[in-house]
């Protein structure tokens, strides 16, 4: 990064997009690498999930409607059914592995993309073998802040469907007053998602380059977003709207594009690949850029140097910014 601390806390949404972009192009080879060896594998495993999923799911779907069509206690009747049985046991395995893979590298991904964003923030000698070397041992405490996360989704969920149980039993759902309460809870649902998913992602970042992990990262995220939250926002429902179109044609035009040519299938799919592995690395660049647009706001400057110390690997062991050195004096706007 060319700016100085205290100019990033002007940047805003297009200015973060504008910074992003030109440390991807500044520095390709070593994101080219880290797409090749990590956001490539978490593309296929999630685009190869959807056709897999597709394929498992049109055979029950076949199957259970044969079924209907089938006399009860008959061989074909119980072969079909222990069919159906099996399929659905495969469905729920490969479900089962496509999450632990997607998360596998997602964390990994998200680890090599933050600390190379903090060496180039620090002008530290960067190479793709010392990326690849501190990975491993950093992403295990994204692991610790994502299963934190996890919790604070799950309990959310929980609360908001006994919420919306409520809101049923007072309210009937038919007349215009069950109508308008029904929409505005669904607001708030949203909007409490979109924030859960914010804080996340920014405590991602924490979890990389501070002591913080856990529900104390994600403490720490919450009060850095303090004053960008429109900006966090944006950034976060444009990309997400970007994921689900990519994500849309490429179920209507490969998954369920039966009706089209298998080379017209092929293209759209390569060309969906592609747009998604873009999507991915530069997500992961802009929330790192974010992190630091959000520490320069609240006059959190990090020492140059004392974030490149602390980016070394010492004995083989990675070594995060402790909280005395993140909270540096205040500088003067």
């Amino acid at each position: 990064m060319d700016r100085e601390p205290e100019e990033l806390q002007f940047l805003g949404l297009f200015g973060i997009y504008k910074e992003s972009f030109k440390i991807i192009i500044s520095w390709r080879k070593i994101f080219n690498k880290i797409t090749l060896a990590l956001v490539l594998p978490l593309t296929f495993i999630f685009l190869a999930h959807m056709q897999v999923s597709g394929l498992i799911f049109s055979k029950i779907l076949h199957n259970e409607e044969a079924l209907d069509f089938t006399r009860t206690d008959t061989a074909t009747y119980h072969r079909l059914s222990d069919r159906i049985s099996s399929e659905w046991v495969a469905f729920w395995l490969f479900k089962a592995a496509y999450l632990v893979f997607l998360l596998i590298f997602s964390l990994l991904s998200t680890s090599a993309v933050v600390y190379s964003i903090a060496s180039i923030y620090t002008a530290k000698e960067l190479t793709f073998k010392k990326v690849m070397a501190v990975v491993p041992k950093v992403w295990k405490r994204l692991m610790v802040t994502f299963l934190w996360s996890f919790l604070i989704v799950f309990i959310y969920n929980v609360v908001a469907v006994v919420f919306f149980v409520l809101a049923l039993i007072v309210v009937n759902p038919g007349t215009t007053a069950g109508i308008t309460l029904g929409i505005g809870l669904l607001a708030l649902y949203f909007s409490g998602v979109v924030y859960i998913s914010i804080v996340w992602h920014l405590a991602s970042v924490i979890s990389v380059l501070e002591d913080f992990k856990g529900i104390k990262a994600m403490t720490k995220s919450r009060a850095l977003i303090k004053g960008k939250m429109r900006i966090a926002c944006a950034i976060f429902v444009k990309l997400s709207i970007m994921f689900a179109l990519i994500q849309i044609a490429f179920e209507k035009m490969v998954v369920h594009g039966g009706k089209l040519e298998m080379g017209s299938r092929v293209l759209f799919g390569i060309v969906c690949f592609l747009l998604l592995m873009q999507l991915f690395l530069f997500g992961l660049v802009v929330q790192s850029v974010f992190y630091f647009v959000c520490k320069s706001y609240h006059h959190e400057s990090i020492d140059k140097s004392l974030l490149a110390d602390h980016l070394e690997v010492y004995g083989g062991e990675y070594v995060p910014l402790r909280g005395k050195d993140i909270q540096l004096e205040q500088y003067d706007v």
